[in-house]
């Protein structure tokens, strides 16, 4: 087992941004590339929320990004947010960084004043971490193609019963192709949760 880790979690600063961008490629692997594109273009729209970094002395070893949705319900629209990416570096990875980043970013949604955060991701890592399915609370995924266990939300002290409905990505995820996924993988990722 990896020992536990000493980083801290903190604000990005500007300074930050391109070991930030390494973080997120290195994290994400083949697909490393196209998440950072999406998320400089995030950025460049004035979508993020919140963006925070882990740091391990000097070094960069972990990122998570808050950005606007909204929330469909049946009287008005609500303002939310959505958490990706999530990057650790590997060689930082199983050591507690991702938890520290997850609280963090939860943190920071609930003084943004935000009554849910969503995101999609595998609910083995996020259940352990407080993560629910969305479904739970009447909150739907904004693509079929979001496996239903994989969408999951953390309510905040701002939501009420009546925050039900269809959640609503900004047009930078559709541009990207970037909620859900396709098949083959969608099916492959199907046949492995539970219903």
């Amino acid at each position: 087992m990896s020992t536990r880790t000493s980083a801290t979690v903190r604000p990005l600063t500007d300074a930050d941004r391109d070991a930030a961008a390494a973080v997120v490629k290195e994290a994400f692997g083949d697909e490393g590339t196209t998440v950072v594109d999406l998320w400089a273009d995030v950025v460049a729209r004035g979508l993020v929320r919140a963006e925070l970094v882990a740091t391990d002395g000097d070094e960069v070893v972990g990122h998570v990004g808050l950005s606007h949705a909204w929330l469909d319900t049946r009287s008005e629209l609500v303002d939310i947010v959505v958490l990706s990416p999530l990057s650790v570096l590997p060689a930082h990875q199983k050591r507690g960084v991702g938890r520290l980043l997850l609280a963090a970013a939860v943190a920071q949604a609930q003084q943004l004043g935000a009554p849910v955060v969503v995101l999609e991701g595998d609910p083995g890592y996020y259940g352990k971490h407080g993560w629910q399915p969305a479904a739970t609370y009447g909150i739907e995924a904004p693509s079929l193609r979001i496996p239903r266990p994989a969408f999951q939300v953390v309510a905040l002290p701002e939501h009420e019963p009546w925050m039900t409905g269809r959640v609503v990505y900004r047009d930078v995820w559709w541009e990207h192709d970037a909620a859900g996924l396709r098949d083959p993988l969608l099916a492959q990722v199907e046949m492995s949760l539970p219903d």
